[in-house]
């Protein structure tokens, strides 16, 4: 070896070791930072002490909240449906629409919206396990199937 590589591998060792060092005094730096500046470490032990009292009744709370959520999830609209169509012959576009709106039950409502040329009719019907309490049009029923992915 030569003085040069010796001197360079030298250096590199000094390197990597400067590096190591000031990542150390950079974590020492740290935890004095989290030491109050009057070195009263019991008054801040105490204030974090209360603050996790605080966020524990926080997190008490939020249980019953969830159940409350969860008993309430499957009424929500979990299944959604659209088929589109041409509901008059003298519009095309396919602009008119039965959507299927359901829950995890099966129950919920079909939206139709109906677009012709002069005119937009609106219709609701209910859906009860999956079937329509009132006769759904061929549209309705292909919504309602395309919600509940059958």
């Amino acid at each position: 070896m030569t003085a040069a590589t010796v001197a360079t591998f030298l250096a590199a060792l000094a390197l990597v070791t400067s590096v190591g060092l000031a990542m150390q005094l950079a974590g020492l730096r740290r935890r004095l930072a989290s030491v109050p500046k009057d070195g009263n470490v019991i008054d801040l032990m105490r204030s974090i002490d209360l603050d996790l009292g605080k966020v524990e009744q926080v997190v008490s709370n939020l249980g019953p909240r969830l159940l409350a959520v969860e008993q309430k999830l499957p009424l929500a609209i979990s299944y959604t449906g659209v088929v589109t169509y041409d509901a008059f012959g003298d519009i095309g576009g396919k602009l008119s629409r039965s959507i299927a709106m359901l829950d995890s039950n099966g129950d919920g409502l079909v939206i139709s919206l109906l677009v012709g040329r002069n005119e937009t009719h609106f219709f609701t019907k209910e859906v009860r396990s999956g079937a329509g309490s009132e006769r759904l049009s061929p549209e309705e029923g292909a919504a309602v199937t395309r919600a509940l992915g059958q």
